[in-house]
């Protein structure tokens, strides 16, 4: 039997959970929006911006160009949600594939491939438009739901998993913990991703842990040092290929070798990053895939050149905080071909080997089919 006072707490919990979720609705066009979203990027100062986590951009061109057939097509087109915070910015909740589609496309960096519907369109660069479809693109009305600022991350984290419940498939780590077992897998789940030094150095957030996302960074560590510098197109089958591969040669000498590395290379970030794998600027608090991936590897090349680098003290670090530097951790589109993946870690490799730096291919990576 319920109680008057249960009643009266269920009441008044509702309310106070309410007022964490509360939420507004509004229309932004797709120029204002994209706009929104590329103003001020480059400093990390853009008022509709992509949480440091979710920064990978992993839309093949097929489904990118899928979603602005639809728009085009003035299909409906669902809801980007966002999170208002304290300073006043909107933090992408669930949305960053659409609004940097979006980007890429108005800035011409996206050609049409693969549309089954507008088949005229294919090849097609915005700029290829007709100029009245040019203005009703920009002109289309994209709906978003914001989240209050008086909510917090863990209300947020929540929102992003209900929002995702529907479709809430396994990803690719997930199912190489399943399915690829093998000495290796053992080693990157039981050897190094207990790491206490790295979990302190590789802060994730709570609903990246439970996705085996620090895993997942483990892999591509080694992968990335072990294939250099031939990356293949496709990061989830190059990893799957890698994983297979060490699954089944693993020897117990590669096993004491590669803690060894990996080791150098956590006490290394540990001595002279000042926050380990999560970039010193701006208001980041965990660790980003890709300035892992550059930090991480750039390092483990350049120990490998020069071991003495272990042992010397200051470490010339200046770069970290350089515009070139945050172009190739940060490239907007494509953030996995192979072009991108070598120049980010060249980048920190030569950086710490005081090597020149080849600043067309930082600003040219990105540009990579």
């Amino acid at each position: 039997m319920i109680t008057p006072n249960q009643t009266e707490n269920a009441e008044k919990q509702i309310y106070s959970q309410q007022q964490e979720v509360a939420y507004d609705t509004r229309e932004f066009t797709v120029e204002l929006l994209v706009s929104k979203y590329l103003h001020g990027i480059e400093n990390d100062e853009n008022e509709i911006y992509v949480p440091e986590y979710q920064r990978e951009f992993v839309w093949d061109k097929e489904r990118q160009s899928k979603f602005i057939e639809s728009i085009v097509l003035g299909l409906p087109i669902p809801f980007i949600f966002v999170a208002e915070m304290t300073d006043g910015r909107l933090e992408i909740v669930d949305g960053s594939q659409r609004i940097r589609t979006l980007a890429a496309f108005l800035e011409n960096k996206l050609q049409l491939e693969k549309i089954e519907v507008l088949t005229y369109l294919n090849g097609f660069y915005f700029h290829d438009l007709s100029i009245p479809r040019q203005r009703k693109f920009r002109n289309a009305v994209i709906r978003m739901v914001v989240l209050s600022d008086k909510a917090t991350e863990k209300v947020r984290t929540e929102m992003f998993k209900r929002i995702n419940r529907g479709s809430d498939i396994l990803n690719n780590m997930e199912v190489r913990k399943g399915l690829m077992r093998g000495k290796f897998r053992d080693f990157i789940y039981h050897k190094c991703a207990t790491i206490e030094l790295l979990n302190q150095l590789c802060p994730l957030p709570p609903l990246a842990q439970k996705r085996q996302e620090l895993p997942e960074l483990i892999l591509r560590f080694f992968a990335f040092i072990d294939k250099y510098p031939n990356y293949s197109k496709g990061l989830g089958n190059f990893l799957d290929a890698y994983l297979d591969e060490k699954n089944q040669n693993f020897s117990e000498i590669e096993e004491k070798e590669k803690l060894v590395l990996f080791d150098n290379v956590l006490q290394f970030v540990h001595k002279h990053f000042p926050k380990g794998f999560v970039k010193p600027t701006g208001r980041q608090q965990y660790a980003s895939k890709m300035y892992f991936e550059s930090v991480s590897v750039g390092v483990a090349l350049a120990l490998q050149e020069q071991p003495e680098l272990l042992q010397q003290a200051p470490i010339n670090l200046k770069w970290l905080n350089s515009q070139n530097f945050r172009k190739v951790v940060e490239p907007r589109f494509d953030t996995h071909s192979p072009k991108c993946i070598k120049v980010r870690i060249d980048f920190v490799k030569n950086a710490l080997l005081g090597s020149e730096i080849d600043i067309n291919e930082v600003i040219n990576a990105e540009n990579e089919d």
